[in-house]
């Protein structure tokens, strides 16, 4: 399966006004990049513009993770992770969520301003935030460590206040407890927003990021509460697995958008080949891919092979 962007992980994909907006996190975790396109696939060719790099020493330093861009009170955010250099690497690895702003009409135009930590309501390790408006109320959904449960990350969600502040506290989703969920690292991670006849879906990704990687679901009906931890439905097994007849190898962290006819598209990363070359982190190889969101009967989303 060719890839639509080579090299750029955890991909995201904004469709507003007409013009597809692209982010991701690059090899050198430095920095925070957008494209533009009229149409999903001009986004491989579209020029790259770093709207942001880190910072030399101190918070916002290393590991720049996961950008994702939204328009939020009449204004582009960027939500992304990023952690501190210090004496050793624990540092590193300590990530906050972050956000800049720009006001301006096109976002790979003006200036992108820092805003701060977004504050969950405890301090720990904490990355992959996304946002979705359901009935007509946005949500913040992220990845977050506590330690009085065995694993690296859960997921939360808690109702917006606004574009920079939560309505705390916060609501505990999902934890990693299926044997998928928890090959090489216990991780819930990367959630993703998708809505269909009325119903909210949350996709995330679990388990360490070779070729175990892989995705699960939740599920929420229409007229349902989302802070309420019992209205969501988890599906025990992954929805999205290795897929080794496409040369696709841990696929996973991702988002969706919607093509040009109005379909419903998975967007993902992973590997074209099983393993590492190098560490998780020093193997550049997790490529942006593009697939089409196919339905069960049920209205249920598919995101397997359609040979399958």
């Amino acid at each position: 399966m060719k890839p639509l962007i080579e090299q750029r992980a955890d991909p995201f994909i904004l469709l507003k006004d007409g013009w597809y907006y692209f982010t991701a996190s690059v090899p050198a975790f430095d920095r925070i990049i957008l494209r533009k396109s009229r149409t999903l696939e001009g986004l491989a060719e579209a020029e790259e513009k770093t709207v942001w790099t880190r910072h030399p020493e101190g918070e916002m330093s290393c590991n720049i993770w996961a950008p994702e861009i939204h328009h939020v009170d009449g204004q582009w955010v960027i939500y992304f992770a990023a952690a501190q250099q210090g004496a050793d690497e624990e540092g590193c690895y300590d990530h906050r969520t972050y956000a800049l702003v720009n006001p301006n009409q096109d976002p790979t135009e003006g200036h992108f301003t820092e805003s701060g930590q977004i504050r969950t309501g405890w301090e720990s390790f904490t990355l992959d935030s996304t946002t979705t408006v359901f009935e007509g109320k946005r949500y913040f959904i992220w990845a977050q460590r506590d330690h009085s449960i065995p694993g690296n990350s859960n997921l939360y969600i808690a109702e917006m206040r606004n574009a920079l502040e939560l309505k705390l506290p916060a609501v505990r989703l999902s934890i990693p407890e299926y044997d998928w969920e928890c090959q090489g690292f216990r991780v819930n991670e990367g959630p993703g927003c998708l809505q269909h006849n009325g119903n909210l879906y949350v996709t995330y990704s679990g388990s360490a990021t070779d070729e175990r990687y892989a995705m699960g679901m939740l599920t929420l009906k229409a007229g349902m509460d989302p802070l309420d931890p019992k209205a969501w439905e988890k599906s025990p097994a992954p929805v999205m697995v290795t897929e080794e007849i496409n040369g696709l190898y841990g696929p996973g962290h991702n988002s969706f958008t919607k093509d040009g006819e109005g379909n419903d598209v998975l967007v993902f990363h992973a590997r074209p080949y099983p393993g590492f070359r190098g560490t998780a982190l020093s193997d550049p190889n997790r490529h942006c891919y593009l697939r089409r969101v196919r339905y069960a009967p049920d209205g249920t989303p598919v995101f397997r092979d359609a040979r399958d």
